[in-house]
Order: structure tokens, then sequence, then C-alpha cells
């Protein structure tokens, strides 16, 4: 089916309320205001771990909810399906990143599988429709020929707990017959994330990078030669977009990589493109062991079936937070409120 198709479809009931955990974090701020400014009703979850500031600009909007739960406390996700009507769901709320869970991986099993699982059997029981689960391309883990590219047919070889647990998540949540109750999940394997957020982070590759250089500071690059997919933050959300609206028929049980197929990088390769903004910057690579994590994506799927394209590269990406750190709209950007981890000044 062609975009001009796809657009051209309705829904078989129009999608008003959208239930939206972990909201105000790095994608998840985003997704609100594209939400509300397409004139959706918005419930955000969010147990506020990293803060709720991304949120004071959408706080007063009328058709915006927030409940500060944690997705473990089961009773209190319970209260809020039990006291709306939700036609919606996007999964957003994880211990994300390989750090992260390695740092607290009992938490992490607890809030990226079990609570994920409850949060699914919530959905069927209330009657949720829709599905969204962010889950990540890292699932691929190690390609086995460097110079091939995987898909979403491809065999997955998680090789983090963060990985493990998605993983995990995928199959349950897709593995179960409809049983009659109109449910239908879709996984959205996104590319490795980079660029400007209410919510904003530096411990992500691209952003990472791009701020060392914009402070003025050697940069220290492990394992140069190791491929990613990118994807800009504001992108995820038109992914999303097109999965909620596109007809259930396509998207249910189905599984996307979010992305560009020219967006597959190297270390080397991005420090490349930062260097042709910041001529002269320093750079020192340091040869690491095998990296477990190796993959390039194709990313087809998602946009000859629902019509996706990027809106930004990634030397797009990188302009605009050169622009932002060195105008000092970020005053601090080692304040650990943009990390995940703890992070030594």
């Amino acid at each position: 089916m062609t975009e001009s198709n796809i657009d051209a479809v309705v829904s078989d009931r129009p999608i008003s309320t959208i239930l939206v955990t972990g909201g105000a974090g790095y994608v998840g701020s985003i997704l609100l205001r594209r939400l509300l400014q397409k004139g959706y009703r918005v419930i955000c979850l969010d147990c506020l771990r990293y803060g709720g500031r991304a949120l004071l600009d959408i706080w007063d909007h009328p058709n915006f909810v927030f409940h500060r739960v944690d997705i473990i406390n089961y009773p209190d996700v319970e209260g809020v399906f039990e006291h709306n009507h939700i036609d919606g769901i996007v999964h957003l709320a994880a211990i994300v990143g390989d750090p992260a869970c390695k740092l607290e991986p009992d938490l992490a099993r607890k809030t990226n599988l079990d609570a994920s699982i409850h949060l699914m059997e919530s959905a069927r029981k209330y009657h949720v429709s829709r599905f969204v689960f962010a889950s990540t391309c890292s699932n691929y883990g190690k390609m086995k020929d460097s110079d091939d590219f995987v898909d979403e047919t491809s065999p997955l070889n998680p090789v983090s707990l963060y990985a493990v647990l998605k993983v995990a998540f995928e199959k349950l949540l897709l593995e179960r017959p409809n049983q009659g109750d109109d449910f239908h999940p879709t996984v959205l394997r996104f590319s490795t994330v980079y660029g400007m957020s209410p919510r904003m982070r530096f411990d992500l590759t691209v952003n990472e990078f791009t701020k060392e250089f914009a402070l003025g500071r050697e940069l220290v690059v492990f394992g140069e030669n190791y491929w990613r997919p990118y994807c800009h933050v504001s992108d995820f959300s038109q992914a999303i977009f097109k999965v909620l609206n596109a007809p259930k028929e396509i998207v249910s049980g189905n599984i996307y990589n979010v992305g560009d197929s020219t967006q597959n990088y190297t270390k080397k390769m991005i420090v490349d493109e930062l260097l042709k903004q910041i001529p002269g910057a320093r750079v020192r690579y340091v040869q690491v062991g095998e990296d477990p994590r190796d993959y390039r994506v194709r990313f087809g799927k998602i946009a000859n079936t629902l019509g996706f394209r990027i809106s930004k590269t990634v030397p797009e990406g990188v302009s605009d937070m050169l622009s932002c750190l060195r105008q000092g709209v970020i005053e601090d950007p080692d304040d650990q409120n943009y990390y995940n981890i703890p992070h030594p000044r």
C-alpha cells in the first residue's frame, strides 16, 4: 500500500485519548507536544526519575493530564485505567540504555519486562485497541558479515541486559493470539537516537561528541569502526503517528525498524561530519577489543508500508546542537540532569 493510499484510509475508530508512559523523558517529551498539537487528549505516566521540567510549558494545556506513577506500582497503574477511557498506548517508560540497565539490573527487569507485561495485560483488560512499544535496533547485536545489513526478518542477537529485556517483551507482546479483544500491538525498533529535546541528554553518542567539540575539549573515541543506525529524536514521534493512524490490519502484530538506511554511521564517520563543522577540533581514537554490537540496518519496511521519512540527518542535528551550545542556551551541559547514569565532571 502506498503512502497516499494509507493517508486516504481512516482507522475503524478515531483515536482520541493516548496514554504515554515515560512522557517526561527524552523521546516522550517531544511526543507529548506533537500529540497535543494534533488534538489528542494525552495522559502521561512518569515517575520523574530525571525530573519534570520538560512538562512545564504544557502543564496547563486543557488536553494534558499528568500522573506521577511508576509503572512498577501496579495499583496506581490500574487506577489510571479504571478512571479513563484510553484508545491507544505508547509505551516508552524504561530504564534506558546498556549502562543504566547494567547499573541497576533488578530495577531494569522489574521496569522493562515485568511492568511492561502488566501494562500489556491491563491494556487487554480495559479494551485498549492500539499498543505501540518502543524497542531498539540494539536487539540485532552483531552482524555476521560487517559488510551486510539487517532488517526486521534478521535473527536477533541481544548482547546486553537492555536488549535482552526488549527482545523478551517483544516476543510476549506479539506471540499471544488476539483472543477477540481488539488488541493490536506494534513494535518499533528505534535507531540510536540523537538531537535536541525538552529533556535533553548528553550521554548519547552524537550528542556527547557534539558537546565535547563545542566546549573545546579533546574528544576520546573508543571503537571507531563499529556500525550503528542513527535517527533524530523528533522523527520517532513521526513514526509513532504513522502507526497510530494506520489501519489496524497493517500494523497489528508488526515490527518496524525506525530510521533511514542512509543514516548508518561508524563513530569515525560521525567525527568526520563534526570536523566539517568544527575544523581543527581535537580527537583521539582508542583501540578496543571486539565490540559485541555492530550492525547496519535497513529501513525499507516502514518507508514503503507507512510512508515514513526522516526530517533531519545527522549533520543537520549536529548543526542544531552546536548552535544551542555555542549560544549558551544550555548553561551547563555537564549537569547530571542531562545524563541517565552518574556523570563525573
